[in-house]
């Protein structure tokens, strides 16, 4: 027997709609916000102790950037959801971790959830839900934990590197994103590798006992990103068409390249899942050549044995007729003759290239 599976779904049933439910598995992370306020001269960058803290950048005249790891606290992120006026429609898609990518456009603010990708030490890839909501003037984003794949936008932020610190808020989310897209490559290459690498094992036919369940656990993984990066394509394509305020015509271009970016990962992506159904193919046709060639060696003994056994048959009867029983040196005849028919056979065989 496998190990129990759960349901997150149960959590929700009988809620009333809005009602916010933490569906993820991390409900000791601690809460950690930080936030950077900048414009083109100035980047300032601190670690919120409290969301109250954070409630003053709505009406500022810099750009914000407001982080929020620990969905599992969901009483702050009502009151943050409260103060920049989200509907619990988009709380309820926050905290609830098995959400699939989507995008909500509002009057004030654009909702946007997606899943980030990137693998870990141990080189198990790692699916996190990141949320994020963009008003006029800032960015919201809420992670389930800390570690994430941010890290070159924080340093262009505070390097003042390329147009960051000169654009809008619309510009930030589309760094964000891009950050997250960047690593779905690295997802990619990796699974690539892996794909490759067990390729090579097959063609050796050097395949360990485990090789499908290797296979088995690389298509799951597969499938996995498929349903993180696939939908990302809608997104995008929804951004494009966007009339919204908060999207500039200047900025569309960037969505387009990222665009351009899913649509490459999708084909890649349908390029390996075809390779990894090869693969299996490949594992069950080097299952049926090792268990034909242990059947053809042992066909061979027994092809072998059968004129030895017929001849011992033979002169094992107990007839007292059998005029060859009372040579003097029949016994070593039998013996050669039974020599002779092993290796006539042997060279026969190699002759036919069946050994």
């Amino acid at each position: 027997m496998g190990k129990k599976r759960t349901s997150k779904y149960k959590k929700h049933v009988g809620q009333v709609p809005g009602a916010i439910v933490y569906t993820g598995d991390k409900i000791s992370e601690k809460l950690f916000i930080e936030s950077f306020d900048y414009n083109p001269e100035q980047a300032i960058e601190a670690e919120l102790k409290s969301v109250e803290e954070a409630f003053k950048y709505k009406a500022s005249n810099t750009i914000t950037w407001i982080n929020l790891n620990g969905l599992n606290h969901i009483d702050e992120i009502e009151k943050i959801g409260i103060h920049y006026d989200l509907h619990p429609l988009i709380l309820e898609d926050i905290v609830n971790t098995s959400q699939r990518p989507k995008i909500d456009e509002y009057d004030d603010y654009i909702f946007i959830s997606l899943k980030m990708l990137y693998y870990n030490t141990n080189e198990d890839v790692v699916i996190e839900q990141v949320s994020f909501v963009m008003g006029e003037n800032y960015v919201l984003t809420f992670q389930e934990s800390e570690g994430d794949v941010f890290d070159t936008v924080r340093e262009r932020i505070r390097n003042g590197k390329g147009r960051i610190r000169t654009s809008n808020s619309d510009y930030l989310l589309y760094a964000l994103i891009d950050a997250i897209v960047d690593h779905y490559y690295i997802v990619s290459e990796t699974l690539g590798n892996k794909i490759e690498d067990i390729e090579d094992v097959l063609f050796e036919g050097e395949a360990a006992d485990n090789m499908s369940q290797q296979v088995l656990n690389l298509k799951k993984e597969l499938l996995k990103v498929r349903r993180a990066i696939f939908p990302l394509r809608e997104i995008i394509n929804r951004i494009e068409k966007s009339e919204t305020k908060f999207i500039q015509k200047k900025t569309i271009q960037f969505y387009r390249d990222i665009y351009d970016h899913i649509i490459q990962l999708s084909d890649t992506i349908d390029i390996y899942r075809e390779m990894i159904w090869s693969l299996m193919d490949l594992y069950m046709t080097n299952i049926s050549n090792r268990m034909n060639e242990v059947m053809k060696v042992l066909t061979i003994i027994a092809t072998i044995f059968i004129p030895l056994t017929f001849i011992a048959g033979i002169y094992g009867m107990n007839f007292d007729n059998m005029p060859e029983l009372h040579y003097n040196n029949a016994y070593y005849v039998v013996w050669g003759i039974m020599i002779i028919i092993f290796l006539g056979m042997i060279y026969y065989f190699r002759r036919k290239k069946w050994l």
